[in-house]
């Protein structure tokens, strides 16, 4: 279950796509102290959790409720995840810093920037797949893990863009996009094998 964990863990770090929720968090609460930062990052994370978690154990109901089978969403959800890779490596930027006019603590931080339609996908998913107590304890626990890194990357923003300026950041998030459209490849393949009835 350990290395099951940190699989998990891993690869919901990324899919949350941290770097670029740092870009954004930064852009978005520029001029604002730190005090109201930390506050604004620790709702965010609060929120991403609540999300992810509901999505996580969604899956298996909302599949059975539009008679989707797991294979044909994986599919779906690996050409999102795609997307939203390629998006990250040419450093299209998914909501303007003109949003921070308002409240940007739920939208658009939480929803979409960090759980986005790619990550729902993923996370409906992972939840379907996990079909075993233990599975679903240890997915929960992994993703609670990630959503804590999540929460760490943003509260020590105002550090992270002092040692590395915002084109490291880019720079971060540039290769997070490398590791989505590799973990979205890897996805689509298990969903077309699923299909052809070829999986190991």
């Amino acid at each position: 279950m350990m290395s099951l964990f940190l699989s998990l863990w891993i690869k919901l770090f990324f899919v949350l796509t941290p770097f670029f929720a740092l870009a954004m968090f930064l852009s978005l609460t520029e001029g604002y102290d730190e005090r109201r930062r930390r506050k604004i990052a620790l709702t965010v994370s609060a929120v991403v959790a609540a999300t992810c978690l509901l999505l996580f154990f969604a899956g298996r109901q909302m599949f059975s409720l539009f008679g989707i089978t797991l294979d044909s969403f994986r599919i779906g959800a690996g050409v999102l995840l795609m997307l939203s890779g390629i998006g990250l490596v040419h450093g299209k930027p998914a909501i303007s810093s003109a949003a921070a006019d308002g409240d940007v603590t739920v939208v658009p931080l939480a929803i979409p920037i960090i759980v986005g339609p790619a990550t729902t996908g993923t996370l409906l998913v992972m939840g379907a797949e996990m079909t075993t107590v233990p599975e679903k304890v240890t997915g929960c626990l992994a993703l609670l893990a990630a959503v804590a890194c999540i929460a760490t990357v943003l509260l020590a923003g105002t550090l992270i863009q002092r040692c590395l300026g915002i084109k490291g950041i880019s720079i971060l998030s540039k290769l997070t996009g490398l590791i989505l459209t590799a973990l979205a490849a890897q996805m689509i393949m298990t969903g077309i094998q699923g299909f052809l009835g070829i999986l190991p």
